[in-house]
């Protein structure tokens, strides 16, 4: 845990406090949501994994097109009116699918559409929102900042999928959806209710210019760079896992919405116990071994998953579920250790008003792979099998772990974390 100490210093800052809110309900919204738009598409819409892995590449498209002008953006305008735009209008999005749902008028083609809508949307949102934590905490407690942020998280991936497919279960994936629209609305009001200096604006350079200085500043980095290019790669594999993951879970292992749920709730878990070790593990161990830790566990977690035995007539099997459960945890335990750090170093390395190209460029390419990874391990499934598609996401996850172990990442650490 978190000293508590650390805690009563953190939430003096109000603004952080109000943002760390909006977080928490936007966090619960969006697994909801990320649930319910898969089972839409497979039961709903009867659609295949390749169907699950255009409508997630849709998501993340405008990452891929718009995220290095998104940084440029970000870092010259009020970065509190970017978050509250964003979440009011993915709350409109999501309200959109469940209307057409209801008139028998939803389609991948329209579903597609408005995920690439959504997409934009969320590519601000990140933007400034990473962007905007080392302007509202000072720089000694971003690592803490962002260890209290991936709790909450971690918390909502703990409880919303079990959440998320009871409701899927009860009423229907589309109107699970509007439980989201709810939280993101929410959200963009009490955002507006930050009272912030935007002190950081950057220069008004041409936008090319500007659109370099990010790109020169993350790749010409000596930790940025191996740690960026990692990362990227680290998403090819992650994408290719959870776009299959789910249809093979149902589909070759019997599970139902309801246990995919409790399923998923165990990454939950997971994660809350990591990001609470977290911080302690970074100044014991040092930032950069935790997370060439956290990576070497990611292929080993799904293999336990990949072995679990198919469902037998249908039925699904209790080894399956104990193996996949246990999978999901090591999962959600490796992601939850490693994010704040992660997080926290490369704030505290990047000047305020490099924050949004920073993390722009980083997630830009980050989300390319998913584009390319999500139809891909699709495509792999529907061609090779669920099983082949997995275990080439664990040998892809195996050797970012390896690269970690051998390249300046494993050396990374945030000068005066104690401050």
């Amino acid at each position: 845990m978190l000293r508590g100490q650390e805690w009563m210093k953190l939430f003096k800052h109000k603004d952080f406090s109000r943002f760390w809110i909006v977080s928490t309900i936007s966090d619960f919204g969006a697994y909801i949501t990320t649930l319910a738009l898969q089972i839409l598409v497979i039961v709903n819409l009867s659609g295949s994994t390749i169907d699950v892995g255009w409508i997630s590449a849709s998501r993340w498209l405008p990452y891929m097109l718009l995220g290095l002008v998104a940084g440029v953006i970000v870092d010259r305008t009020n970065r509190k009116y970017i978050l509250v735009v964003s979440d009011l209008t993915r709350g409109v999005l999501l309200i959109l699918i469940c209307l057409l749902a209801m008139f028998d008028m939803i389609s991948i083609g329209w579903l597609i559409v408005i995920m690439i809508l959504f997409g934009i949307m969320s590519l601000f949102h990140d933007v400034a929102s990473q962007s905007l934590v080392p302007l509202i905490v000072p720089r000694a407690m971003l690592t803490e900042a962002n260890a209290r942020l991936g709790q909450s998280s971690a918390v909502a991936e703990t409880s919303a999928p079990a959440l998320a497919g009871g409701i899927v279960a009860g009423i229907g994936a589309p109107f699970a959806l509007l439980l989201n629209a709810g939280t993101y609305i929410i959200s963009g009001i009490m955002l507006s209710l930050i009272k912030y200096q935007n002190t950081a604006i950057a220069s008004k350079d041409k936008l090319s210019v500007q659109i370099k200085e990010g790109f020169q500043w993350v790749y010409r980095h000596e930790y940025l760079r191996p740690l960026a290019l990692n990362t990227h790669v680290w998403f090819l594999f992650h994408s290719m896992l959870i776009t299959v993951f789910v249809t093979f879970a149902i589909i070759e292992l019997g599970f139902s919405p309801t246990n995919l749920g409790f399923v998923l709730s165990a990454a939950g878990i997971g994660a809350v116990i990591g990001t609470s070790l977290s911080i302690q593990a970074g100044r014991r161990f040092g930032i950069g071994r935790v997370i060439t830790f956290s990576r070497i566990l990611y292929g080993p977690a799904v293999i336990f998953m990949v072995l679990a035995p198919p469902a037998i007539d249908g039925n699904m099997q209790t080894t399956s579920l104990v193996m996949v459960i246990f999978g999901q945890f090591l999962y959600g335990f490796g992601m939850g250790v490693e994010s704040p750090l992660e997080m926290g170093f490369r704030q505290s390395i990047t000047p305020a008003s490099m924050q949004g190209r920073m993390n722009a460029t980083m997630r830009s390419f980050n989300r390319s792979m998913i584009v390319i990874g999500a139809p891909l391990g699709g495509f792999i499934a529907d061609e090779l099998g669920f099983r082949t598609a997995l275990w080439i996401s664990i040998v892809g996850l195996a050797i970012c772990g390896i690269w970690c172990l051998f390249s300046k990442i494993y050396h990374a650490q945030i000068e005066d974390d104690d401050e």
